[in-house]
């Protein structure tokens, strides 16, 4: 089976094609700023080697319909005919409290996506234009929506309700959603099936780390808290978003600096986090070197995000009662030996040792980062939402054949 993943954004489009039988990777690539000048595909091939093909995008059926096209081309195409797809799933970031799991799209589908626009309006009109553009190209080849939120819908009602009148729950929806929901399944999962464990019985805390960033407590498999909420600013600081902040500072700042509750938004989810403080960059890269050549912004800021992981992860451990994995993923988690050992320095207390020269050696790749007699198991797993998408595509079509 052949599975097309798309994750449209407001002018971007990534996709994946799987060849689901041996999860290889056919295709992929993406497309950048739809609607703008400068628009283009960057397709990676298979050796590496990467592509650009700038060309005029103005909307997201073209965008798809270029992709399509490439994707049959006799230069750089994977499949000959448009025929061999046989599914497409779409990464939707909200889906409320309608989906707690991924489901063959129909109307009823299309028509609760609209109705959690409201709760993230950049993200799924996005997602839904995808879903449309798909609908009127490849009109019989079915579709499947992977909820970002879908994982965290286990979490119990004192974890995810804030405390505010109820009544707002009631007629907006206000509560604690969480994100990356599709992110923190695959690793929870592929981590106990690298150590050979089963989820049942086991307290894990796996922590995505990337510009954006949130951590999750999942016992027996299942997520009972995330820090992300009604929006993904809440939680932990992250590339240009703020993280946790009394909402009396925003006020504050809203009354301060005459800001409307747009310029509000704007401050902090794109001028805030680590780009805010060290005034260098989004990037933990960038953030890093100028750390190393002294900025004290720069260390301020670093001190700052590392800080809010070690403190999320020491409170799952007591909402948990306990941890045996804690598991890093995202371009940091995965990539930055730096971050994981600061994070972890000072949690011998709960019976966390990392391994230094290890840890140091680690990039991107699975990997057991504790000491053998670490009592917790510190692991380092890539993600892969877009198999993760891929393969709940096949299992729903599976069920409905």
């Amino acid at each position: 089976m052949k599975v097309l993943v798309l994750n449209c954004g407001s002018s971007s489009i990534k996709y994946k094609l799987f060849e689901m039988d041996t999860k290889e990777i056919l295709a992929q690539g993406g497309i950048e700023k739809i609607g703008l000048r400068g628009s283009f595909l960057k397709i990676n091939l298979p050796n590496g080697e990467k592509i650009t093909y700038e060309k005029n995008i103005p909307e997201h059926t073209a965008g798809i319909e270029f992709i399509l096209k490439t994707l049959t081309s006799p230069e750089y195409g994977a499949i000959k005919s448009l025929d061999e797809i046989d599914a497409v799933g779409h990464r939707v970031v909200h889906g409320g409290e309608a989906f707690s799991k991924s489901v063959l799209i129909d109307k009823e589908v299309t028509d609760m996506i609209v109705a959690c626009s409201d709760l993230a309006p950049i993200h799924n009109p996005a997602n839904l234009k995808g879903i449309n553009a798909i609908s009127e190209i490849l009109p019989d080849v079915p579709q499947v929506a992977v909820f970002d939120t879908a994982f965290h819908q286990t979490m119990p009602d004192y974890a995810y309700m804030y405390a505010i009148p109820y009544e707002l729950y009631d007629k907006y929806g206000v509560r604690r959603y969480g994100f990356h929901g599709t992110s923190h399944r695959y690793v929870s999962q592929r981590v106990c099936d690298f150590l050979g464990v089963q989820p049942e019985g086991l307290k894990i805390i796996t922590c995505h780390i990337g510009n954006g960033g949130s951590i999750s407590a999942i016992k027996d498999g299942m997520c009972v808290d995330t820090t992300m909420g009604l929006t993904p600013l809440e939680g932990l600081m992250m590339g240009t978003r703020s993280g946790d902040i009394d909402a009396g500072a925003v006020t504050f700042i809203m009354d301060k600096e005459g800001l409307t509750t747009t310029g509000v938004s704007n401050l902090l989810n794109t001028k805030s986090g680590v780009l805010g403080v060290s005034g260098v960059s989004s990037d933990m890269r960038e953030l890093e070197a100028a750390c190393k050549a002294g900025n004290p912004k720069a260390i301020l800021a670093e001190k700052m995000y590392f800080y809010r992981i070690k403190k999320y992860i020491g409170a799952y451990a007591a909402a948990l009662g306990g941890v045996d994995i804690v598991v890093f993923t995202g371009g940091v988690g995965e990539n930055q030996a730096s971050c994981r050992l600061e994070v972890c320095s000072g949690l011998q207390f709960m019976g966390i040792n990392i391994d230094e020269e290890v840890n140091n050696g680690i990039r991107g790749k699975e990997a057991v980062i504790s000491t053998a007699d670490s009592k917790v198991k510190v692991v380092v797993i890539p993600t892969d939402e877009e198999l993760m998408i891929a393969s709940d595509t096949m299992t729903i079509l599976s069920k409905e054949n």
